[in-house]
């Protein structure tokens, strides 16, 4: 058997928001093969995370339960970050002034990018693994034609450019890693096609981040960074729940791709979370600047 090891490497996922998540997925997979972890949260998800990864109940322990009975999730940090803000000197006064991001910053100070991989390198000192799993519009349910030009570019700042933020600031930690380092984030068919009820400026921001992954990939390539995209198809996150209507929701949309696609059903978040861990280890060490489908080949379908 070949074996994915990460063993010493640290990994930085980001977009942990709740156990069905495929941020957490990955990371279970992530550490099973021997990486350890620290959490980037949005600081208004800090405290519902940490009870989700603290909780004792039955359900709580069966969720943290990693593959191959390789004991129980355990995270080195949980650190807030909302990736909107590249330094707290673009953070509005509006926001600081907010009743939960004035206590997350009285009790972990800098909430940005900036101050996220600088706890990092303080408590780690460097950087093999990133996962980019952020998206957010808050005009998800709108056309595009109906959107407005303040979700749209919000939708495009998170969902996209936070990846450029991202690599631009943890590669100091990260370039000229042992067996290199890995940057994978998570995309959407929705970046490629038009998907009802995938608005708010989200397929832009999914077009986006796909060829932005392919510049960075190209920007980084030479410090031993590899940059990938993981394209998965619909699944039933807490978050996805925001998407469609009634009478088109992800469940729906699950189902309408189920009966289309080649393997003739929906996916799992440990498939995607597989997927991660091998782009993640040195058997993919020469993949880079793709996007990797893992939707059950429902992307290859004409009708």
């Amino acid at each position: 058997m070949i074996p994915i090891d990460l063993s010493g490497k640290v990994a930085l996922v980001t977009g942990v928001g709740d156990d069905k998540s495929f941020a957490w997925f990955i990371s279970k997979t992530l550490q099973a093969a021997g990486a350890r972890l620290v959490w980037a949260v949005h600081p208004r998800m800090q405290r519902i995370v940490e009870g989700f990864l603290n909780g004792t109940s039955p359900d709580d322990l069966k969720s943290k339960e990693l593959p191959l009975g390789r004991g129980q999730l355990k995270v080195d940090r949980v650190l807030p970050c909302d990736v909107s803000y590249d330094s707290m000197a673009d953070v509005p006064e509006s926001v600081r002034t907010d009743r939960r991001f004035k206590r997350i910053e009285d009790e972990y100070g800098d909430y940005t990018i900036a101050g996220l991989v600088k706890k990092v390198a303080e408590s780690h000192q460097h950087l093999d693994i990133l996962i980019h799993s952020v998206a957010f519009s808050p005009e998800i349910r709108n056309r595009a034609v109906d959107t407005s030009r303040a979700a749209y570019l919000q939708a495009i700042s998170i969902s996209a450019y936070s990846l450029t933020a991202l690599v631009r600031a943890a590669l100091p930690l990260m370039e000229n890693r042992p067996d290199g380092a890995s940057v994978v984030g998570l995309t959407y068919i929705g970046g490629d096609r038009v998907v009802p009820h995938y608005g708010g400026g989200m397929s832009t921001a999914k077009a986006a981040l796909q060829i932005d992954a392919k510049q960075l990939a190209s920007n980084v390539g030479s410090k031993g960074v590899r940059i990938n995209l993981v394209s998965a198809g619909p699944y039933a996150s807490r978050a996805a729940s925001a998407i469609g209507t009634e009478d088109h929701s992800i469940f729906k949309m699950i189902e309408y791709a189920a009966t289309r696609s080649p393997l003739p059903r929906g996916i799992t978040a440990e498939e995607v979370a597989n997927t991660t861990a091998f782009l993640c280890s040195p058997l993919a060490s020469a993949i880079t600047g793709h996007v990797i489908y893992v939707d059950c080949g429902y992307n290859v379908m004409g009708l």
